[in-house]
């Protein structure tokens, strides 16, 4: 089958899909001022920070035979993440680096048991890849759809879509830094700095090249901006005319391996 189809197949079944379901699990869709709430950081992500140091290069690139080597050290941390399921007191903030860090580290996993691929969208499934129940939080199994549609983007934060990513060159490179409650911002800042301003996107004040993420997710933009440019305009070094043409960028799904 055509990749062009392939590919728009993948994307409605991900967009459109009905069966995704928080599942009982309790998370914040927004940050909360309530003094019953945990601000200071309740867990740890050394593991999995220590791992992206060693495995992951400054463009993003990952090193999977590296983590091949260290599979021990990764599944310790999906199941230290999969036994602390997210609790009530927790901050918004703490939910929200939690889910980033859920879907990052198991996509890594997730590349890692069935290596070699070349790209995530030949991992064996019987739908999509990214609707494979693989994912542990407390008794539940969860897809990485599950994680991104039923979590991360009713948390109303559209810079999720900069800080997670689905092992192929055209998504948002992987951080060499585990997200956590304290650096969450400031990281999700980064992430959509430099993603806005690589060569994922080719920006000129008259004529834009996006990423299609801008267009498979432009309701959650659309949120916060009155327009994808003005959105766009937030972080970009080159600032987008109002009227500049707009079209977007075929996405590469292969792995982004180093």
């Amino acid at each position: 089958m055509n990749q062009k189809i392939l590919t728009s197949i993948l994307v409605s079944v991900l967009l459109f899909t009905s069966c995704i379901s928080s599942k009982g699990i309790e998370f914040k869709k927004e940050a909360s001022t309530k003094n019953s709430e945990i601000t200071t950081s309740v867990l740890d992500h050394s593991h999995w920070d220590q791992l992206l140091k060693a495995y992951v290069d400054d463009q993003g690139f990952v090193n999977y035979k590296g983590f091949i080597k260290d599979r021990e050290k990764l599944k310790i941390y999906t199941d230290y993440l999969a036994n602390h399921p997210p609790q009530k007191k927790w901050s918004y903030n703490e939910q929200l680096s939690y889910f980033i860090n859920v879907y990052n580290a198991n996509t890594v996993k997730l590349i890692v048991d069935n290596y070699p691929v070349k790209s995530i969208k030949d991992v064996d499934a019987t739908i999509s890849p990214f609707l494979k129940n693989f994912i542990k939080i407390g008794d539940k199994t969860f897809s990485l759809a599950d994680i991104e549609k039923a979590f991360l983007q009713k948390m109303n934060e559209p810079r999720i879509h900069f800080a997670i990513n689905c092992a192929s060159y055209s998504c948002p490179k992987l951080l060499r830094e585990a997200y956590t409650s304290e650096n969450v911002e400031e990281l999700m800042g980064r992430a959509a700095r430099e993603f806005i301003n690589s060569e994922k996107n080719t920006i000129n004040s008259d004529t834009v090249q996006l990423s299609e993420i801008f267009k498979w997710y432009k309701k959650d933009f659309l949120k916060e901006s009155k327009s994808i440019t003005d959105y766009i305009n937030k972080y970009s070094e080159v600032k987008i005319k109002a009227n500049a043409t707009i079209g977007y960028k075929e996405y590469n799904w292969s792995l982004n391996e180093k």
